[in-house]
């Protein structure tokens, strides 16, 4: 755009941000009610898009103009989708879960024509009538270190109000969400939704001030008011869904579920390409890769290098032509991460690369993403065209004299092009393998010039890094990892989904402060993290604090941030058994420790499973995988034995029980099971005869029947069938 081309971005930028805001007042009126739909391959899939037209035929036939229709990404809350949002002008934002057809004529008929909300329908089961909630920070000194605490305080002074019990919820979350330091003059913050008001409070009077003011009174206590901005300025709405989120501290996921992923105007007025005005106002690409330095990201994409150094390499090196890259091929089984992201929050992937080309001297920078993922791909095209459009990508951006621009290029779902040397091949049209390093790719990467890959997650970073300071992103995560991490939740857990936590977040806070701990009752057993080439962590060790250091010493690694949660009923060398398979499925074979090793783990470990190993089964494996691991060619070769040997060092006994005493503990392996009939229970009713499909169970009616072992093929029905539990499984 000309009126861009003055020479000054950040003057340029706010004429970017005057021209988004005037789009956005044209279609947003302040007091519309809002009903948000979540648009991602997860929603999709849960009926999203049926809830959305479902709502779009209620409000034509209602012919009211003050109800819109909202897209958003998904916020990571899997199991609970679609999850429908209202927000009516002046009161607490509600969200329902699992919404289908005829809950949106509920949803519509009772919450937004007549005002009366589905209390037995919404995520957060909150008593109907409240008024208020108060979110206290539980990370700040006061909070440790004043008797009784500032949540206590609340507690106190709203039940020595006039308050109704059921007008208040007080509850502790993280607030690291927030640009600043969480601790000012040993003060602890507090949030008073749906005011949105953020006060510093460090006194019982002080917080008995605000009861009586601001929840009973319903005036604003103004001294006590800060104005600390959080990283996304939706962070308050988040904290609707109570539960989930409040131990979350968003950073990568600040806009998922937030902003429209498909306009430019909406990410613009979260302060989307503010860092990329700042950045390009200074003009100092030195300066950009040292902030990223201090901040100490390291590369999300499983690799833990650190980003800065990285970038450095390639600003450093002498060749003048440099390329940078987004690695979005996430292969491993059970991760959504960069998916999510790509979908939810495109923009701010986009404004990352613009700002690490601009860093690192790169004109030209390429999205490598998986042909599987078509809506991801359908709106970064949307991303890069809209961005064109606004002068964000292409020559002189923002008036800089800088120029970039960015092309996507499509995988073909091959595991091993996650590596960064395959990924380099795949996208100069060659077979996707690995090559040997050095040279690393920031020296001498795509067509043979100093490239820069970086993950999804760690591009969605880097603005707020800029924005909000390194100091700030540094004291979030650990001492040698800032920040905060991705994770996919999945397996046996009460509340699957996206979470992110800071550095050094306990895998016990994870799985039962956010996931809700384990399914239908069941008992942990263990946490498998980093993907089919991570390792799995014993429940005795779930208060391991999550960062690259203390994963490997576990056995384990950080990976893209999968993590798979297993109970009692999973088989440890099953699990390991499949995760093998996947590895050597995937192997690219072009080194023989990888493409040889990985086949003859698989065998010894499908002769485990099978009941036929031997008791040196278990040394060889374990000498095996310690070969693969340190002879490989490339790192997805070198983590592919992790599996088995982290499983072999925290779980060896039930190896030794499937190898010596020809048993599976958790009845998993079918080769090792048997049923029985339990001839006290059965009342032959013959219906386990009737379902089994091998013809291997006799005896007259009414009488105990005899299950011929011979002839079994161990399938499950009879003991599923039977209804007197008379069919025992040994």
């Amino acid at each position: 755009m000309e009126e861009f081309m003055n020479g000054k971005p950040l003057e340029n930028y706010e004429k970017l941000v005057a021209q988004a805001d005037k789009v956005l007042a044209e279609t947003t009126k302040p007091d519309q009610i809002v009903i948000q739909v979540g648009s991602a391959t997860c929603e999709n899939a849960a009926g999203a898009e049926l809830v959305r037209k479902e709502f779009q035929k209620h409000i034509a036939a209602s012919e009211r103009d003050d109800i819109v229709i909202r897209t958003t990404g998904c916020t990571g809350r899997c199991s609970r989708e679609p999850i429908v949002s209202i927000r009516v002008p002046g009161e607490i934002e509600v969200k329902y879960q699992q919404v289908d057809r005829e809950l949106v004529h509920e949803i519509f008929t009772q919450h937004i024509l007549e005002g009366k909300p589905l209390v037995d329908k919404t995520l957060e089961k909150c008593p109907e009538g409240r008024k208020y909630q108060v979110m206290v920070c539980d990370g700040a000194p006061s909070e440790r270190t004043t008797p009784g605490g500032i949540h206590t305080f609340f507690e106190e002074a709203i039940a020595a109000s006039s308050l109704e019990e059921d007008e208040v919820i007080v509850f502790s979350g993280n607030c690291l969400g927030f640009s600043h330091d969480n601790t000012v003059e040993n003060a602890t913050r507090v949030f008073i939704r749906p005011d949105k008001v953020l006060y510093r409070v460090s006194s019982r009077e002080e917080v008995e001030k605000i009861v009586e003011s601001h929840l009973v009174g319903g005036k604003v206590v103004e001294e006590l008011c800060v104005d600390d901005e959080p990283v996304s300025q939706g962070f308050f709405d988040l904290y609707g869904d109570v539960t989930f989120f409040r131990r979350q501290s968003r950073i990568a996921l600040r806009n998922a579920g937030l902003v429209n992923p498909e306009s430019i105007e909406d990410y613009i007025h979260f302060k989307g390409f503010n860092a990329l005005g700042k950045v390009l106002e200074q003009g100092d690409p030195e300066a950009v890769v040292n902030e990223i330095t201090n901040s100490n990201l390291r590369g999300r994409g499983g690799g833990g290098f650190p980003t800065g150094l990285k970038w450095k390499f390639a600003r450093n090196n002498e060749e003048k032509i440099r390329y940078i890259i987004c690695n979005a091929d996430e292969g491993d089984p059970g991760a959504f991460m960069d998916r999510s992201m790509l979908e939810s929050d495109p923009y701010s992937i986009v404004e990352g690369m613009i700002i690490g080309g601009f860093a690192i001297g790169a004109q030209q920078g390429f999205f490598y993403i998986r042909a599987e993922y078509p809506l991801a791909i359908r709106r970064i095209e949307n991303a890069i065209a809209k961005c064109r459009e606004y002068g964000l990508l292409g020559e002189n951006i923002l008036g800089s004299g800088f120029n970039f621009d960015l092309q996507i290029r499509l995988g073909a779902g091959a595991f091993v092009c996650g590596e960064e040397t395959a990924l380099i091949r795949s996208i100069e049209g060659e077979r996707g393998q690995p090559r040997i390093r050095p040279p690393f790719p920031a020296v001498k990467g795509l067509w043979g010039k100093p490239t820069i890959i970086n993950n999804v997650e760690t591009f969605a970073n880097v603005s707020a890094i800029l924005l909000y300071g390194s100091e700030w992103f540094k004291n979030i995560g650990t001492e040698k990892s800032g920040g905060t991490k991705v994770f996919a939740l999945a397996g046996k857990v009460c509340h699957t989904g996206l979470v992110e936590v800071p550095m050094g977040t306990t895998l016990r806070d994870v799985v039962f402060g956010i996931g809700g701990g384990v399914a239908n009752g069941k008992e942990l057993k263990a946490v498998q993290t980093g993907g089919p080439a991570g390792g799995l962590i014993p429940a005795s060790d779930c208060d391991t604090p999550v960062d690259y250091d203390t994963l490997a010493k576990m056995g384990s690694i950080m990976g893209s941030g999968g993590m798979i949660v297993l109970d009692e009923t999973d088989c440890i060398v099953d699990v390991a058994k499949f995760f093998m398979s996947f590895c050597q499925d995937e192997s690219c074979g072009k080194c023989t420790p990888c493409r040889e090793g990985t086949k003859r783990m698989l065998e010894i470990l499908e002769r485990i499973t099978h009941g036929k190993g031997v008791p040196e089964d278990i040394d060889n494996l374990e000498r095996l995988a310690t070969l693969v691991q340190r002879s490989s060619l490339c790192g997805l070769g070198r983590a592919a034995p992790n599996p088995v040997l982290s499983t072999i060092k925290h779980f060896r006994a039930e190896y030794e029980a499937h190898v010596v005493d020809k048993t599976c503990p958790a009845k998993k392996c079918t080769a090792l099971i048997r049923y029985e009939v339990d001839a006290e229970k059965c009342v032959g009713c013959t219906m386990c005869a009737r379902r089994c499909p091998a013809d291997c169970i006799s005896g007259e009616r009414k009488q105990a029947h005899v299950i011929d072992q011979d002839k079994c093929i161990k399938c499950g029905q009879c003991f599923e069938s039977c209804r007197f539990d008379a069919i025992k499984k040994l």
